[in-house]
């Protein structure tokens, strides 16, 4: 088996056309890949890696027109909603279908932006790809970086010149249908000194009797004085394990933000970062885990501070039902250099039933005496007070749960584009 994936590996590679370096990539990380346990902590993986394919090629060219995309692919794009937001308030997309990117398009209009699948970043601008690609998540930091680095194909590769803001969204959605597939795409995201960008990522796959696997890999480059807002709905049927690498580096006062939801999959292991690089740097992010039965979610944000001045803030809300587990799992470290910042982290969690879970599993670390690092934590089930109620005003009590979630995520629904608050109300109603 291992030699015939360092064959596949190979022929992967040549239809990509890709250059040496990239091959020898490829192999150095499928090498170390086979020899790297699978992580310590959190939920309980069982990936039968001998069912998994970790490429399906569909023979579909990449098109800017809806129209060459087969009926069938542009039906289901059509259903979750994709074509009509492009047309409504996106300034550009790139959707995955299986392992490559199948339509691609933008309305943006200047020469100096990048907003291409990142495989075409690497044939078009190899030097620019070169000098990111790898340098922030490193192939080797775990399994499924490395197991990434062997197999990636897909994602989206964007450079925003400086002082450019754009004024609608860029956005990615990433599709699996088919049965045991490896979804391994690599996203690049560079936002030039003063620039601005508000990224959106989609993702659902239908539901199978064999387990896919999501193992991608994001790197964010904030230069200074720089903006980027990354926000994610994912909603991964109950049958895919999503173990996904996001990091950001902000330089000197730029901003990082990330929004991030969980509501499907079987396993999610996803803990967005910001290293805080350079003075005044800002790093944010909100997130919501919504837990049902046979569901472990574990996420959180992880904040490392290491210029002076610098802030960050880690809102995380858990929401467990009908036996789901839903934890919170995170790292802030203000570092010795990092004088004068500060951080904040807010956790709260509800639970549905007396079935579901939720623990914490915080990680604080202060290296100086000038800084401040705040933690606060909050469990709580879903108050018989407030259902009885709601009762009483006429509606029964599993509209009246629907209500209270609400309720409870409207911080993180506010921090969403409108579509994608109402898509978020209509999944957590389901």
């Amino acid at each position: 088996m291992k030699k015939d994936l360092k064959d596949f590996i190979i022929e992967l590679s040549k239809k990509k056309k890709e250059p040496k370096w990239m091959l020898d990539f490829r192999m150095q990380s499928y090498e170390t890949y086979i020899n790297l346990p699978e992580p310590d902590f959190g939920p309980k993986l069982n990936i039968n890696y001998d069912e998994i394919n970790y490429y399906k090629d569909n023979n579909i060219q990449n098109t800017s027109n809806w129209n060459d995309v087969p009926e069938n692919i542009k039906d289901t794009f059509d259903k979750l909603g994709v074509i009509d937001a492009e047309c409504k308030y996106l300034g550009g997309v790139t959707n995955q279908y299986e392992s490559e990117v199948i339509y691609h398009s933008t309305s943006v209009n200047n020469d100096g932006i990048i907003f291409c699948s990142t495989d075409d970043a690497l044939k078009n601008h190899e030097e620019l790809f070169k000098k990111y690609f790898n340098s922030l998540v490193k192939y080797n930091e775990n399994k499924f970086t490395a197991l990434n680095g062997a197999f990636w194909s897909g994602g989206s590769f964007i450079y925003i010149p400086p002082y450019t803001k754009l004024d609608r969204p860029l956005q990615s959605y990433f599709r699996i249908e088919s049965e045991s597939l490896g979804q391994f795409e690599r996203t690049i995201i560079i936002v030039d000194e003063g620039a601005e960008l508000e990224y959106i990522e989609g993702c659902t796959a239908l539901s199978h009797a064999k387990a896919s696997l999501h193992a991608g890999v994001v790197e964010i480059f904030v230069h200074p004085k720089a903006k980027c807002r990354y926000s994610t709905i994912q909603n991964w049927s109950n049958d895919v394990y999503n173990l996904v690498t996001k990091r950001a580096i902000v330089e000197e006062n730029g901003k990082m933000e990330w929004v991030d939801g969980n509501i499907g999959s079987k396993v999610t292991m996803k803990y967005p970062s910001c290293i805080l690089k350079g003075d005044n740097a800002i790093g944010n992010s909100i997130s919501i885990a919504y837990a049902k039965e046979g569901q472990f979610l574990d996420a959180g944000a992880r904040m490392i501070h290491i210029g002076k001045n610098t802030k960050s803030s880690i809102i995380s809300k858990s929401i467990a039902k009908s036996g789901g587990v839903a934890n919170y799992r995170g790292t802030t470290r203000i570092n010795k250099s990092a004088t004068g910042s500060k951080a904040n982290i807010k956790c709260d969690t509800i639970l549905l039933d007396n079935l579901s879970k939720s623990d914490t599993y915080p990680k604080n670390i202060l290296d100086n005496s000038s800084s401040t690092l705040e933690h606060e934590a909050t469990i709580s089930k879903v108050s018989e007070e407030e259902l009885l109620y709601l009762k009483q005003k006429g509606i029964d009590e599993e509209k009246a749960k629907n209500l209270l979630v609400l309720g409870f995520v409207d911080d993180f629904k506010k921090e969403l584009p409108m579509e994608y608050a109402v898509e978020l109300n209509r999944l957590l109603k389901n």
